[in-house]
């Protein structure tokens, strides 16, 4: 496992640079104070895992076309896109350790910079000329939109451990899943090929975010570039958050629900509730649930022809499960 960490590692550092100078093209086509915006998002760095699992797929089966950076930038875009908005919807001071674009360039700015990233990710797929593509990542923004829409109209209510599931989904999965869907298209292998790259980017997406979730409360969240707890501070309520409130008797799960929902905890009472989410071990908990869906994922794997960039693919699973920031 720790070699093919290794080899994973060596292999983004090596595609990078590549990476970095396709997305540096396309957003040199965005107007000046769109452009702005995007570079301040894009230089925060990010882990560049979408465009990643694009190569990946597209070379696991069998494409070596150079003409895979562009697809694999406008998921990178879409995903900077996303973040953006995220960050105003949230009133977020932090993205990656830097200033929120909207606190630096202003809110209608960043809102039509946003726009301008989703349109020019889809420009960049158009040029492709394959409907299915075109379908594909239609599919994910639109799943990504109605994710982030149910969050907002569940904001204030609690949630079951279903609909989470669901809201993480839109959030994070779908884009993920399209990530690896279109290296898969790219490849024009068959349907069965496609739709393992699908379940496999869907399952990754679900336990990539779950990890996440769990990180804001089992470690300094300053070590993700985001405040300590912030989904807590939000009213935001995750798997961790769910497993807790399972844990506590039913009056003092109701008098502590509402405090959450409402925003009307105290700093103490917060740290006291992470400290207990710490305490009860329930980050173990989070990930073993992610465990399920990698497990899931490593499933769909096994169809696919052996080969470098399928043992990274593998070798992806336990980057997620093991993840520390």
């Amino acid at each position: 496992m720790a070699n093919n960490l290794i080899n994973l590692k060596k292999y983004l550092k090596e595609e990078l640079p590549k990476i970095n100078a396709s997305l540096e093209t396309e957003i040199k086509s965005l107007p000046p104070f769109i452009y702005k915006v995007a570079k301040h998002v894009l230089n925060a760095g990010g882990k560049r895992l979408r465009p990643l699992l694009t190569i990946l797929t597209a070379r696991a089966l069998g494409y070596n076309k150079k003409d895979i950076y562009p697809l694999a930038s406008a998921l990178e875009i879409f995903h900077s896109a996303t973040l953006i908005h995220d960050d105003i919807l949230d009133n977020a001071h932090l993205r990656r350790g830097k200033t929120a674009s909207h606190l630096v360039f202003g809110i209608k700015e960043s809102i039509l910079a946003g726009d301008g990233l989703l349109a020019l990710g889809n420009l960049i797929v158009a040029r492709y000329n394959n409907p299915c593509l075109t379908h594909t990542i239609s599919e994910a923004i639109l799943a990504t939109a109605y994710g982030e829409i149910q969050e907002i109209s569940l904001s204030g209510q609690n949630i079951t451990e279903t609909t989470y599931l669901e809201i993480i989904k839109g959030k994070t999965a779908f884009l993920i899943q399209a990530a690896c869907e279109c290296g898969a298209i790219l490849s024009g292998k068959d349907k069965k090929f496609v739709l393992a790259a699908k379940n496999y980017g869907l399952n990754i997406g679900i336990a990539f975010q779950l990890i996440d979730d769990a990180l804001d409360y089992t470690q300094n969240a300053s070590t993700l570039g985001k405040p300590n707890w912030g989904d807590l501070k939000e009213g935001k309520i995750t798997l961790p958050l769910i497993l807790y409130l399972k844990e506590l008797p039913d009056f003092k799960k109701e008098e502590t629900l509402q405090k959450i929902l409402t925003n009307s905890l105290s700093i103490e009472e917060i740290e006291q509730i992470a400290l207990a989410i710490q305490n009860n071990k329930i980050g173990i908990q989070v990930r073993e649930k992610a465990k399920t869906f990698l497990s899931s994922a490593k499933q769909s794997l096994k169809v696919f022809p052996s080969s470098k960039e399928t043992t990274l693919l593998f070798a992806i699973l336990d980057y997620i499960l093991e993840r520390e920031k």
